[in-house]
């Protein structure tokens, strides 16, 4: 909801694609600045006590965007501010969450709780760029948006405080470079990881045409406010249903492969969007963008949480998600930048070529990936001494 009431204000403010870049910028500088120490920090610390704290930070960021639409801003200098600390809380909360997970299932299951944790997240991302949209328009302003945004993240405070989950602290070493350096360490020693991870760094970074969905929205399909929040939602739509396929069908074999076809799916759909004049067949485009970007999903994170060590979980994911948060947001940021220089629709086409010459050039750096069967190791039955029991060995 919040992400499409600040696109759109933003774009009322100034009628630059290039704020809408600046949007994604601000945000991911300080994913850049604060990985390391926000990676250490879920492996010293209780991890829901972290989370807690960023969400009280959320919440209050909501009410600070509330205030200054209330207020009737004609800058976007305080939006961008705010935006900034969104980006600090942010860079926190994710290794804080992800590191969380593996400690809540067991490693046999984890790979179909990613699914589903991923589906109910996408329902919710469905229904927020929709609603966000209908309420701006319904407004006509931000305002309420925000302080409904400011409303759903007191209640996922409270629904944390409900959580009884007690971390502790996993990592025993004081703050030093060693330990900050870990987690890329850990992450460039292991192909897979590293070619996992940067794939969907610079297929999301030069295919970011989300970023672009005001200009669309205004200037090319016409639809306004409304139906961008329904352009928002189609490549969460997308993603919800892959997900849930991908929790009642997980992946069994060739997982490496499958990753790369998606990510050219997902390149390929880009480009069709930006050649789009059609609703229809935009919306449709977009669907295929979240759900290809799914299943890659899906592989990215199993691949992260299971084959690193529990103690160091919180870093690798800071350094996962310093990669994400680049493809997000530093691929809002280049598309706005280069559909101020070329426009909107070649800046998307081109994104999407870029994308596929991507899957071709990461299939040949990165054999170990491609050729990769299983994500989650066979299980095996082991006969045991005692009487006709057997116990299960992974």
């Amino acid at each position: 909801m919040q992400s499409v009431a600040v696109g759109w204000q933003v774009f009322e403010i100034t009628h630059r694609p290039l704020d809408l870049g600046y949007v994604g910028l601000v945000q991911f500088l300080p994913g850049v600045l604060l990985s390391l120490p926000a990676g250490h920090t879920a492996d010293r610390f209780d991890r829901r006590a972290v989370l807690l704290t960023c969400y009280v930070s959320c919440a209050l960021c909501s009410i600070l965007l509330f205030l200054q639409a209330r207020g009737g801003a004609s800058s976007v200098a305080p939006i961008f501010a705010i935006l900034l600390l969104i980006g600090i809380t942010r860079a926190f909360s994710g290794p804080a969450s992800q590191s969380l997970v593996p400690q809540l299932v067991s490693e046999h299951h984890f790979g179909n709780a990613v699914a589903w944790g991923a589906s109910i997240f996408q329902i919710a991302t469905v229904l927020g760029p929709a609603l966000g949209g209908l309420i701006y328009g319904w407004a006509h302003g931000a305002h309420r948006v925000y302080g409904a945004a400011a409303s759903l993240y007191f209640i996922a405070f409270l629904f944390l405080v409900m959580m009884h989950v007690r971390t502790g602290r996993m990592e025993k070493k004081d703050v030093s470079l060693e330990t900050l350096l870990a987690g890329f360490r850990y992450v460039w020693q292991e192909k897979v990881i590293l070619g996992s991870i940067s794939l969907d760094l610079f297929a999301v970074l030069l295919g970011g045409a989300v970023a672009l969905l005001p200009v669309y929205a205004q200037d090319i399909l016409h639809i306004g406010p409304r139906g961008l929040g329904v352009l928002r939602s189609m490549p969460a739509a997308g993603a919800a249903l892959m997900a849930i396929l991908l929790a009642y069908r997980p992946l069994r074999r060739r997982s490496g492969l499958l990753m790369f076809v998606a990510v050219a799916i997902f390149g390929a759909s880009t480009i069709v969007f930006g050649l789009s004049h059609s609703v229809v067949v935009s919306l449709i485009a977009l669907f295929l963008v979240g759900a290809s970007d799914m299943i890659s999903v899906v592989v990215r994170s199993t691949l992260v949480q299971i084959a690193t060590p529990p103690a160091m979980r919180g870093r690798v994911s800071a350094v996962s998600l310093l990669f994400i948060g680049a493809s997000n947001e530093l691929g809002q940021f280049e598309s706005g930048a280069t559909a101020q220089w070329m426009g909107a629709v070649p800046a998307v086409i081109v994104g999407g070529v870029g994308t596929l010459a991507v899957v071709g050039l990461w299939g040949w750096l990165f054999p170990q990936l491609r050729n990769m069967d299983r994500l989650i190791p066979k299980r095996e039955i082991a006969p045991v001494t005692e009487g006709s029991k057997q116990q299960e060995v992974i």
